[in-house]
């Protein structure tokens, strides 16, 4: 069973028998092979509560091995066996030789950003004469349109490179043909049969595709590009005495780019992430460090900072801001720019979470008015659209089931869909533009856009709602939390926390390990800001809690009224070094009262 599918399993037990947790969740088990757990644990010397978390990932001992210890030299393939590298190569090789400006066009997500900086880091440090262009959300929506494509040829680009969208964009390329503009698309959303007409098309979610590599994001289809690229220029003699570009610095930003775009960290993905980091916490990259200043993140970055610190901050630039913002910061070599534009992303992200905050509340209200319909699709007037990708992941959390959200504005409407493992809501939005329920539309598993009208919001709704009923019938729907395993607070040590460590990085695909404390007393609780400070108290031990943002919802008002009695707390433990401390903390994910309802 992959791990994907493990986090939708329904087991027939809650764990304490918690259907109905302070925040309304059911506690199900992560359930792993008991007797790989135990060959894991003697082969690798693992404690048995770390053996235990790697089962349940699907880990086996004889992957083990390569699972704690991800390296790009085991798993990074030949970049030729995704189709039409060559061809992008070899024309983008080419445009590099001859001295041609080449655009490179992006998203104005963090996947698009992070795309679109690394080529243009790469291109610059080949001698190429690149520049980007990342559309106006509002304006002009995603991904690469007519106007915009004449204009670049018009500045006298020759050669565009779509990144991170572009697959199901027939018109605009079929333009760029006939305006002279030779087109590369390097993406990962998912295709139909008919691709559109280009140099070519990378993309792992081609229907002729293999699907080895399908779960990249963008900014791993980009990185592997580079390598082609740069495999073509350094066998033409391209560098003579002068090293080659090094790619391996670029890996900051596949890591940045693979962690937010909330793609598995499994295979490719995972050595993405993990060697990347490592570049990340190195600050070469001028703006990444100015990034994690402005955030107040001192010690090197988790897979945790880089998708709730550095990338919201980034997305903010092309939610609520200027679109082409990300992509200056992170390729600009410039201090005192790299501060000045990193000034001006902290305040649109706390903008942006203001703007998340209302149409978040109008939304979740217009979703509990629907019962349990198979899919949550919520739509709003004046709803800004740049942060209904967020609300959906809201409402897909809340719920525990695919979420739309859309955005009414002039009798249409823009929606972002988010959904959960085991249900392909790119697939659904596509078969629903197929039917003529869109006016456009597109993604992959796990997200989707669209634009709808008015009047086919319901008919949309009936329709995504009866295709994911038949695609979930074997899926737990519901709001739930995955549990790992129950510990006491003496149990919760630095050395485990560190541990633990080895199993990250976490995210998609491979979830941060959460541990239940049953029958823990709230010896002290109290509100500091939005969040929730506590000790736990068992019987022979005593530990530290922090419920991030929680001071004002059901959970946060249910922790406070039990300060001082005895409950089930679940959560994540940490290593806490905060001020030299040298010790563990419980992040506090939920709670349910000891007799369960």
């Amino acid at each position: 069973m992959l791990a994907a599918e493990r986090e939708t399993a329904a087991p027939d037990k809650a764990v304490l028998g918690v259907e109905c947790s302070f925040s309304g969740k059911r506690w199900r088990p992560r359930l792993g092979d008991d007797r790989a757990a135990m060959a894991m644990a003697q082969r690798l010397g693992v404690p048995d509560i770390v053996a235990r978390v790697l089962a349940a990932r699907g880990v086996t001992a004889e992957t083990a091995g390569s699972f704690l210890n991800p390296t790009l030299r085991a798993a990074l393939p030949d970049p030729s066996h995704l189709l039409d590298m060559d061809a992008a190569a070899l024309r983008l090789a080419n445009a590099v030789q001859a001295g041609e400006h080449i655009a490179v066009f992006g998203d104005y997500d963090v996947d698009g950003a992070t795309s679109s900086a690394l080529l243009l880091r790469f291109l610059a440090a080949a001698g190429a004469k690149a520049t980007a262009y990342i559309p106006d959300r509002r304006r002009e929506g995603y991904g690469p349109n007519a106007p915009a494509l004449t204009r670049l040829r018009d500045e006298g680009a020759s050669v565009v490179v779509t990144v991170d969208c572009g697959t199901l964009a027939h018109e605009a390329l079929a333009h760029a043909g006939a305006i002279g503009l030779d087109v590369i698309v390097i993406d990962h959303h998912e295709a139909e049969e008919r691709l559109p007409a280009a140099v070519a098309v990378v993309n792992p979610n081609r229907l002729d595709e293999s699907g080895a590599h399908r779960q990249l994001a963008a900014v791993g289809v980009a990185f592997l590009l580079a390598v082609a690229v740069n495999r073509i220029l350094r066998a033409t003699g391209r560098y003579g005495a002068k090293p080659d570009p090094d790619l391996l610095s670029l890996l900051d930003l596949v890591a940045l780019g693979t962690v937010c775009d909330v793609v598995p960290l499994t295979g490719l993905n995972r050595a993405f992430a993990a060697q990347g980091l490592k570049v990340m916490a190195a600050r070469g990259n001028t703006g990444l460090a100015a990034l994690a200043d402005v955030a107040r993140l001192a010690r090197p970055p988790s897979a945790f900072d880089a998708g709730f610190l550095l990338g919201p901050r980034i997305n903010a630039g092309g939610r609520v801001g200027k679109s082409d913002l990300g992509v200056r910061l992170l390729t600009t070599a410039d201090a005192d720019e790299a501060r000045a534009i990193a000034a001006v992303l902290d305040e649109l992200n706390a903008e942006r979470r203001r703007i998340e905050a209302e149409v978040l509340a109008a939304a979740e209200a217009a979703a509990d008015a629907q019962g349990d319909s198979p899919v949550v699709l919520v739509a709003g007037e004046g709803w800004h659209v740049g942060v209904i990708g967020i609300v959906a992941s809201r409402l897909k959390e809340r719920f525990g089931r695919p979420a739309c959200v859309i955005g009414l504005e002039d009798g249409a409407g823009k929606g972002s869909a988010r959904s959960i493992p085991g249900i392909d809501i790119g697939a659904a939005v596509i078969a629903a533009r197929q039917k003529g329920l869109l006016i456009n539309g597109g993604g992959h598993a796990m997200a989707a856009g669209l634009t709808v009208e008015r009047g086919k919001i319901e008919p949309l709704r009936d329709f995504l709602g009866r295709r994911i009923a038949q695609a979930s019938a074997s899926l737990a729907l519901g709001p739930s939390l995955g549990v790992d395993g129950a510990l006491t607070p003496e149990a919760a040590t630095r050395d485990l926390a560190i541990a633990l460590e080895q199993v990250g990085p976490y995210g998609s695909g491979n979830s941060e390990p959460r541990f239940v404390f049953p029958n823990i007393r709230l010896s002290y609780i109290e509100a500091a800001g939005e969040h929730l400070r506590c000790t736990l108290e068992g019987r022979a031990g005593r530990l530290r809690g922090i419920a991030f943002r929680a001071a004002n919802s059901p959970l946060g008002a249910a922790l406070l009224a039990a300060g001082g009695a005895t409950v089930h707390v679940a959560g994540r433990i940490a290593r806490d070094d905060w001020r030299g401390r040298e010790g563990v903390q419980l992040f506090i994910d939920d709670a349910a009262p000891c007799a369960a309802p």
